[in-house]
């Protein structure tokens, strides 16, 4: 028998696909295969330091957003964890040389996600779920 997905898992799965596209964008700034378009990259001067982070966290991201899919209560704790944790790495990067404008568009969807998850809705979404 199928479940049935509440629309608030079903957003949180595609923002944690979303949050995997930004990573992988970054991944790939990083290793510089994609232009920076918004300010400069860097990496405390290792570049493949921060690729390293931001390949993890695209991995990472795409696993959760196939158990938000399939709606893993376990998918929302880790998203809570890895948008925490992403807004640490955003801000590791920015005292490592990266520009803070190159690196706001991953702090906006990243805290947005944050904030949603701790939705009191969204959270008793999955206390049902």
């Amino acid at each position: 028998m199928a479940r049935s997905r509440p629309f608030g898992i079903t957003l949180l799965a595609v923002l944690a696909g979303v949050v995997a596209l930004v990573a992988a964008y970054h991944t790939l700034q990083y290793l510089h295969l994609l232009p920076v378009l918004l300010g400069g990259y860097a990496f405390f001067g290792f570049d493949l330091g921060g690729a390293l982070l931001w390949g993890v966290t695209t991995l990472a991201c795409a696993w959760i957003a196939s158990m938000l899919w399939n709606a893993d209560r376990a998918g929302w704790l880790l998203l809570v964890v890895l948008s925490g944790l992403n807004l640490i790495l955003d801000l590791l990067s920015t005292m490592g040389g990266t520009a803070l404008s190159a690196l706001l568009p991953g702090i906006v969807i990243n805290a947005a996600v944050l904030l949603y998850c701790l939705w009191p809705g969204t959270r008793e979404a999955f206390a049902h779920a």
